[in-house]
Formats: structure tokens, C-alpha cells, sequence
């Protein structure tokens, strides 16, 4: 299995939009084959090292994560992230 954590900054004048951001998260869940599991969420704490959004995901192997990057209901999703986020970092694994 993979597990794929994606942590996101969102530009300022997006700041509002983060609930609504998670919840685009959320409509990929059970929609994507290999996907196993998702859980999305923002912040609480604010502070000077925390990123806005996290995302994880849990595929079945790395075909399933690999066919993910260009799957029709992803696609829509990563087009806003790329839009409002002002950095990412990411860590995918084996678990």
C-alpha cells in the first residue's frame, strides 16, 4: 500500500474558501479505484510552522496511486489546489 500526504499554504485571498476546500477533498472519497482511504482537514492552530490543509491518502499499490495523478476526478481537484495554494510539500510510502 501507499500512503500519500500532501500538506498545503494557501494564498491569503483564498483563506476563506478552506472549508470549502477540504470538502473538495472529501468528494473524491470512494470515487477513485485503489483509493482506499482519504482524510482531509484544516489547520486549528495556526501556527508559525503549520500549513493550511492537510490530505491523506491510502492506495492499494503504486499502480493505483500512479493512475490517481491523472484520474477524471482528481483532475478538477489538483487544477484548484495548483489555483490557491502558495506552497505544498508532500511524502508518499509504503506502508
Amino acid at each position: 500500500m501507499i500512503r500519500h500526504i500532501v500538506m498545503f499554504k494557501i494564498k491569503d485571498e483564498y483563506k476563506s474558501e478552506l472549508p470549502s476546500l477540504v470538502q473538495g477533498f472529501y468528494g473524491m472519497k470512494g470515487k477513485i479505484e485503489g483509493m482506499l482511504d482519504l482524510e482531509a482537514g484544516q489547520d486549528i492552530l495556526g501556527s508559525e510552522r503549520s500549513y493550511d490543509l492537510a490530505l491523506i491518502t491510502l492506495f492499494e499499490d503504486r499502480a493505483a496511486f500512479d493512475a490517481y495523478q491523472t484520474h477524471p476526478v482528481h483532475m478538477p481537484v489538483k487544477k484548484r489546489m495548483h489555483e490557491v495554494r502558495s506552497g505544498s510539500v508532500a511524502c508518499d510510502f509504503e506502508v
